[in-house]
């Protein structure tokens, strides 16, 4: 599958973005599907997650209660819902694609988007 993660921008504080990702192929819905994001000078790190059929979502700490995770099989989209933004937010966000499950790790994605740039000014 290819991932095409889109949205990301400039932020005041306080904001919302919704970050999509299209996927290419017939099999979307067989897809755990994630978010990860990487700030500068960081490890990339787990964002949240949804499970195939949307009914199970998973978040990091971090953004637990801010973001949320959505997808739309018949769009071939998952979306990430982030409100109350602050500049500790500022990374560039991928979605990635498994069949791993509750995976949370790096590894544990097979499929990658591109990356899209949050940017959150204080």
């Amino acid at each position: 599958v290819q991932l095409q993660a889109s949205g990301g921008g400039l932020v005041q504080a306080g904001g919302s973005l919704r970050l999509p990702c299209a996927a290419s192929g017939r099999t979307f819905s067989s897809y755990i599907m994630g978010w990860f994001r990487q700030a500068p000078g960081k490890e990339r790190e787990f964002v949240a997650r949804i499970s195939e059929s949307g009914g199970s979502t998973y978040f990091a700490a971090s953004v637990k209660g801010r973001f949320t995770i959505s997808r739309d099989n018949a769009k071939n989209t998952v979306y990430l819902q982030m409100n109350s933004l602050r500049p500790e937010d500022t990374a560039v966000y991928y979605c990635a694609a498994t069949t791993v499950g509750m995976a949370t790790t790096i590894a544990q994605y097979r499929y990658w988007g591109q990356g899209t740039q949050v940017t959150v000014s204080s």
